[in-house]
């Protein structure tokens, strides 16, 4: 029998309580060295080891995570292994790549890539392992909630519309909102405070909300279970704007820090009041040519094509086989759009159209189409885009939130 040439367990263990003790994780000792590996926790079909709970405690010490860095590893690596079950149940693994960029994006928040950011934890007795545990479960619940909720999630043009508006000052915009204030005293305190900040925003009604506000906040509207009167976005804090335009009724958002504790919000109503002028960045608009003017075939022409669609999109399908030139879709700042046109799109709403013009003195019918109107943001607001995916977003991870309460409440847990 040809020998094996891979260590002998005892070897293996022996290996590994020699490094354990060269950076000091343990002192040395048979007793110390059987215990740093057992199971202290087990989650459903899963253990966590006293090791992995001192990796992680001593990571959250690193990163300066808020509380006890004990009791949050305890948390965070029950939650990993219920995240990660799941994801096996769904058939969720995570790729060499995608983990390798989950860690140089974590590490660039740091300001530093992959390599520098293990090489500093190594130096305070952090393990690559432990890192690459940490951010796997991480990146693996981003796809997990990603396959279960996205689908789930729309942002609709109204809501972009919105809240565009809003926080350009092109509307008034009013929301009824109802909060909650949880005060922290210390730093054993916060665990406490997170951990009902989380059961607090699972709360899917006004009166399931109203109840925790009448038991838990230190807000002056304690005592009406949290409610606000009616107030413009304009008049919210910079930073609570977007967050408040990302809810829709019956939302509560995520636990906010707030000086002194942690605060949430509940979305009862929301209104768009008068709008004033608006100023426009671009105007996306089509012209579709149809020869002979204002004739009577023309006109029947273009009321066939009005018929057929709904949206700029729509004339692609109208102009098929056609030379490209009877179709002219642009978008251009107000001050360079024809003077015409730009009186003619001043009365229309997007997806809608007005055949007034002509070209080509009057020989060619103009069916012109606006298509949309970009509203003109300061410097300081977020892109439509940044915009959309924030509410999208904020949306996916209440509902991925109220998830893992859940599967919490289900799992068991036995520490022995």
């Amino acid at each position: 029998m040809t020998p094996s040439h891979r260590p002998a367990p005892f070897l293996l263990a022996a290996l590994c309580l020699a490094v354990l003790v060269a950076v000091g994780l343990l002192p040395s000792g048979p007793a110390r060295a059987q215990n740093l590996f057992a199971p202290v926790i087990l989650v459903n079909d899963s253990a966590i080891t006293r090791y992995e709970l001192q990796q992680r405690a001593r990571m959250l010490t690193l990163f300066r995570a808020p509380g006890d860095p004990a009791q949050l590893a305890r948390e965070q690596l029950i939650e990993e292994r219920i995240k990660l079950e799941v994801a096996n149940g769904m058939g969720i693994s995570l790729s060499e790549d995608a983990l390798r960029t989950g860690i140089e994006e974590f590490a660039g928040r740091a300001g530093m890539n992959a390599e520098q950011l293990i090489a500093a934890l190594a130096q305070s007795g952090v393990s690559e392992q432990s890192l690459i545990d940490f951010v796997r479960a991480g990146v693996t619940w981003r796809e997990v909630t990603a396959a279960r909720f996205a689908g789930r999630v729309s942002v609709s043009q109204e809501e972009i519309d919105r809240a565009t508006r809003a926080l350009s000052g092109g509307a008034s915009v009013r929301v009824l909102l109802s909060e909650i204030v949880l005060p922290v005293t210390s730093v054993e305190d916060a665990e406490d405070k997170q951990r009902l900040a989380a059961r607090i925003a699972t709360a899917n009604s006004e009166g399931a909300f109203a109840r925790f506000a009448h038991q838990h906040s230190a807000a002056p509207t304690a005592g009406r279970g949290g409610r606000l009167g009616w107030q413009a976005v304009s008049d919210l804090p910079q930073a609570l704007r977007q967050v408040a335009l990302g809810l829709a009724p019956g939302e509560v958002s995520e636990p906010l820090p707030v000086e002194g504790g942690l605060a949430l919000i509940y979305m009862r109503d929301i209104r768009e009041g008068a709008v004033p002028k608006p100023e426009y960045s671009a105007i996306e608009y089509a012209s579709y040519y149809i020869p002979g003017g204002r004739s009577e075939q023309a006109l029947s022409h273009a009321a066939g094509v009005r018929a057929r669609v709904d949206t700029c999109d729509d004339l692609y399908g109208v102009a098929q086989d056609q030379p490209p030139e009877v179709l002219d879709r642009v978008s251009k700042a107000p001050e360079d759009i024809p003077a015409d046109i730009a009186a003619e799109l001043a009365l229309l709403d997007p997806g809608e159209s007005s055949t007034r013009l002509t070209r080509s003195n009057g020989q060619t019918l103009m069916f012109l189409m606006l298509c949309g109107r970009t509203p003109k943001l300061d410097d300081e607001q977020p892109s439509i885009e940044n915009l959309t995916n924030f509410i999208r977003n904020q949306r996916i991870q209440s509902l991925a939130d109220g998830y893992l309460q859940q599967l919490l409440a289900e799992a068991r847990i036995v520490e022995p």
